[in-house]
């Protein structure tokens, strides 16, 4: 059974970098897709960014483009979010996320994913 294992996160400041970091243990192929998204308190899971094998391309929510990036790692079937300048509306679990979704329209679905993450904290203290 393939399964995503994440690392990182952790309680930083404002304005503050983090790097979180996604390996998916299976094989990649066709439409695959990588990323994260995440879920504040009482709030409802939302997209953060994506990375899709093929093209490559790289998706990101309005609300981060600018200052996260992700990239991957072709070698360790890996994908890293690096978040500069974070922000306390940044606070959430981050999910990290892989899957075959149906196409670019699609990439930003949650449920076009097949394997979920234990989720990881990133806390942004003002």
């Amino acid at each position: 059974q393939a399964q995503v294992v994440e690392s990182g996160g952790g309680l930083v400041q404002a304005g503050d970098s983090l790097r979180l970091s996604c390996t998916y243990s299976g094989r990649p192929f066709g439409e695959y897709a990588m990323g994260w998204f995440r879920q504040g308190s009482g709030k409802e899971r939302e997209f953060v960014a994506i990375f899709r094998w093929r093209g490559p391309m790289q998706f990101y929510s309005d609300s981060v483009r600018g200052r996260f990036t992700i990239s991957r790692d072709n070698n360790q079937n890996t994908v890293y979010l690096q978040m500069n300048n974070l922000k306390p509306e940044d606070t959430a679990v981050y999910f990290c996320a892989a899957g075959w979704p149906a196409g670019t329209t699609r990439v930003r679905t949650a449920s076009e994913y097949t394997y979920w993450g234990q989720g990881t904290q990133v806390t942004v203290s003002s």
